[in-house]
Parts: C-alpha cells; structure tokens; sequence
C-alpha cells in the first residue's frame, strides 16, 4: 500500500485505454479489483435478497454500504462492536461506504444546512442528528471500510446556477475537513487502512465542474469520484459532462461514477473514461419484476410469458436463466413468492457484471468500439 499526502492509497495500475475506455486493476488490502467494476449497493449492510457467497458466485468485487442509514439503524459503533463491517455483513472483499451526503440533503425540505453541517430528523424515529464532515469521517472509520467518502453537498438536478455554485464551495470546504479529520486518525479505520475519495459537484455547468476539480486536485486525494449526476438531469447533458468530468482529472487516479447502474449507463459511463459504478437499479427493478437481458429488458409482469419455456436469457449462466423457464419465473413473482425475487436479483447482477467484464476484456483487446456498437444494437432490441 502507498500513501498520498498522508493518507492511505491503494495503488491504481492503467493496463490499456483504447479510446477514452480504461482497464486498470486496483491493489486493495483485500484483493485485487479489476476495472471497470459496476458495484452492487447493500445499503443497510446487506445487497437485498443476496448471500455474500451468491455475491461472490456472480461477480462482484465490491459491495457498497451506507454510512447514513447504518450510522442511525443499528449505530457506527454497534457495527464496530461487532467486528467491523466485513465481519458484520460476512463479505471478505472490498467495501466502499458513501459519506452520507446524498441521503441528508434528499432530506433538504426538512434539513437545516450551513458550512458546520446539516442538522435532520432520522426516517426511523424522529431523533435529531447533525452530520458533519468530522461525523461522517467518524461514522465511516468505525464502520471500516476500505473506501470512504468525503462529505459532500449534493443539490438536485433542478438547482439553479447559483445554488450549484455554493453547493460546489461547501463541498470544498468539507473535501478539506474531511481529509483533516482523516488525517488525524493516521488514515485507520476499524478494518484497517482507508482510502478516502474526494467528489466533485458542478452539475451540469461546465466552469463550475472545473472550478470543482480545481480546488479537489489542489486539496489533494488518493482518487476522485463523480458526484452531482443522475439526479434528475437531461441524459446527454450528463454524459456530456462525464467527458469533461473526467478529462479533468488524473490519468493515475481511480475515478468512480456515483449512481448509475443501467446497462447503456454503464457502457456510456466506460467510454467515458470511467473506473467504478454503483447503483441500487439492477436490485430495486428485479423487485419490480423486471429483468435485464442480451435482448433487452423483459418485464416479468406481462401475460406474454405465462406459457414460456425459455429461459429469460439464453447467454447467460445464471440459476434463473439455467434452471427455471419465463413461465416459472412470472408465477412465482405474481405470487408474491420471495424465490423471485432472489432469482431476478441474481440475474440482473449477473447480468451487469458480465457485461462489464465483457467491455474491460474488449478495451485490453482494442475493440471496445464495435463492444460498444454491438451491445447498442442488440440490448435495445426487444
């Protein structure tokens, strides 16, 4: 492990790049993660409806976990108590936690903000709380995970100029905060040592994502992540700004896009110059029935597939997909039965995981543009 202005590093290694696309391999204390990554989210310490073994069994290199729920429900420290969050959600790779930030300030109606933090209610019971970033620092030191987040100000896509400017300034001031408190505590956690990544805002205003990196690259951090998009913006004017997001910061640096998780998302984000990607999408939408598949996404719910024998996706080598036909598969989720669920979920991380392997195999092979025009034409198809 190296370290970078006193804090913890896990070394970014770039293997190849063929157009913007990158493929690179992170040397973490519990493995090493090879890029892209999509990263399935366990947001109360758990990926819905999966063992860490399935979890393993599709894929997945990092799980998320998150800092906001788990700091009230069942508490920082009765994580630590319990032997860390590796041992108290059994995963033994990688875990990332986000700061926090995204689930306050969804709470923006009722929260009290300035630049000390923002004071809220908890969902749960109604106690009042006041994150900081020193708070967020503690909560994800005792949590103990290997990559932890700067606290940050995430305003919504609707935001007017103004207020994406001042939530860009508390960002930075908090980005330093943040890598102070971090810095006192020697870069440890409860599981060991912590990379923390700062996260640009900007919206989708091109000088204030400059004026964001800017001052996150003057501050200095072991890898950057992309914050502020997928909150309500136009698509193009996203991915427009996931080119200029990540032209602006280090060629040597992980970069993390945060929250995207369908599967032309995914791909765009990667031609983009992206490294790793969360989302609770594949999760939330196998609950709402729905599957992705290399013929697009099909909708458990319609009548079209009571009679099928086929299985929902014939490339791919899951137990939904090995096992069980469409027809199976839609009468359990129309009865409400939880192997649907679990089968669904399976699928779709799986699905997504493949996927991403297929574009890092394709950006080492030099062929990620007809991986990328190849996948558009057929996953649209339904």
């Amino acid at each position: 492990m190296r370290t970078f202005d006193g804090l913890p590093d896990f070394p970014y290694t770039l293997e190849a790049q063929d157009g913007e696309a990158r493929a690179g391999l992170i040397e973490t204390p519990r493995g090493v993660v090879r890029t892209p990554c999509f990263m399935p989210v366990g947001t109360k310490g758990t990926v819905k409806a999966m063992t860490p073994d399935r979890l393993h069994a599709v894929g997945a290199q990092i799980v998320l976990a998150n800092t906001y729920h788990l700091a009230l429900r069942p508490g920082s420290d009765t994580v630590r108590r319990l032997g860390g969050l590796h041992t108290f959600m059994q995963w033994d790779g990688p875990i990332l936690t986000d700061s926090g930030g995204y689930q306050v300030f969804s709470l923006r109606d009722t929260a009290k903000m300035d630049d000390g933090g923002v004071a809220f209610r908890s969902i749960y019971d109604g106690s009042k709380h006041v994150f900081t970033p020193e708070r967020s620092m503690a909560e994800q030191e005792a949590l103990g995970a290997d990559f932890i987040m700067c606290f940050d100000q995430c305003p919504p896509g609707t935001a007017t100029e103004a207020e994406v400017a001042d939530a860009v300034r508390r960002t930075s001031v908090w980005a330093e905060r943040c890598k102070r408190a971090h810095q006192e505590k020697d870069g440890l956690g409860t599981d060991g040592p912590q990379m923390l990544l700062g996260i640009m805002q900007g919206g989708v205003i091109p000088h204030l994502r400059r004026s964001s990196a800017e001052r996150l690259l003057e501050i200095g951090f072991p890898g950057y992540a992309i914050g502020g998009l997928t909150v309500g913006e136009d698509r193009n004017a996203m991915l427009e700004t996931t080119s200029l997001a990540a032209d602006l910061l280090p060629k040597d640096r992980l970069r993390y896009f945060m929250g995207i998780g369908d599967p032309e998302g995914l791909i765009e984000v990667i031609s983009r110059g992206v490294d790793m990607f969360d989302c609770v999408l594949p999760t939330r939408t196998a609950r709402m029935g729905t599957a992705f598949t290399s013929q697009g996404k099909v909708n458990m719910r319609n009548a079209e597939h009571t009679y099928s024998t086929e299985p929902l996706d014939p490339e791919c080598p899951c137990p939904a997909c090995t096992r069980f036909s469409r027809g199976a598969i839609r009468h359990f989720f129309m009865q409400k039965e939880i192997l649907a669920i679990i089968l669904l979920t399976e699928h779709n991380l799986t699905y997504l995981t493949r996927l991403v392997a297929g574009a890092r195999e394709a950006i080492l092979e030099g062929r990620f543009a007809a991986f990328k025009s190849g996948f558009n034409s057929s996953f649209l198809v339904r």
